[in-house]
């Protein structure tokens, strides 16, 4: 394992003619890869290779991609893009409700993952801007640097998704976005995906934030949602 200035990708899938395609399409756009093709060998070489992003298939030998997303998460908010065969909206859903931030349907276009990549890597890499940008309410503050949230005191590390979601509302306080807006605003154009993706994002938020007194996330039925503001 290489230890250089590179961006580092984890490569997990048990086929392994589509994990070397798949680093041939990373290594040309300069990044380093690692491949594993067993999911009980992952967390360890997780550990050791401390990638940048992981490219995750669900069905492997040995724990699955759904039990390893959770076990990343336990570790690291690295950003995490699920790639499977399985097509169905559960699979989608269930995959982002473990923590992962995108997800690609095999088979699928080279240029469609790499952009996917780029994208997903663009927006975790901005936190990294020097101007230091916090949104505060009562018992909440959000710092846009760290992706760090302080709720009632207690600091906390939202995946990336999540942070950008709740980030986005809270800066737009008691205005209203349709899951179509949020999808391009958080996701991007490069993501092929359905409104039921936001939903997912606003119930995990809403689990680890419950109702303040002062602000709350609405949902407006038949729109979207708002970041609603009392005072």
């Amino acid at each position: 394992m290489m230890d250089d200035d590179r961006v580092k990708i984890l490569i997990v899938d048990d086929d392994v003619h589509i994990a070397e395609l798949i680093s041939l399409h990373m290594e040309k756009q300069g990044y380093d890869t690692y491949e594993v093709h067993s999911g009980n060998e992952v967390i360890e070489v997780f550990k050791q290779y401390a990638p940048h992003m992981v490219l995750l298939d669900i069905m492997l030998p040995g724990k699955d991609g759904y039990q390893l997303c959770r076990e990343i998460r336990q570790l690291s908010n690295v950003p995490i893009i699920m790639l499977t065969a399985k097509g169905e909206v559960f699979d989608k859903v269930l995959g982002l409700e473990m923590g992962a931030d995108d997800y690609i349907v095999k088979p699928f276009d080279s240029k469609e993952l790499v952009a996917r990549v780029k994208a997903v890597l663009r927006r975790y890499e901005s936190k990294t801007e020097p101007e230091i940008k916090k949104i505060a309410f009562p018992n909440l503050l959000i710092n846009q640097n760290t992706y760090l949230v302080t709720y009632h005191d207690k600091e906390m590390s939202l995946p990336p998704k999540e942070f950008e979601l709740l980030s986005f509302l809270a800066a737009h306080p008691n205005q209203v976005f349709t899951r179509e807006t949020l999808l391009d605003k958080i996701w991007g154009y490069e993501f092929v995906g359905d409104t039921r993706t936001v939903d997912v994002h606003i119930k995990r938020i809403r689990e680890k934030m419950k109702e303040d007194d002062v602000w709350s996330i609405k949902t407006i039925w038949g729109v979207g949602y708002k970041f609603d503001v009392k005072i």
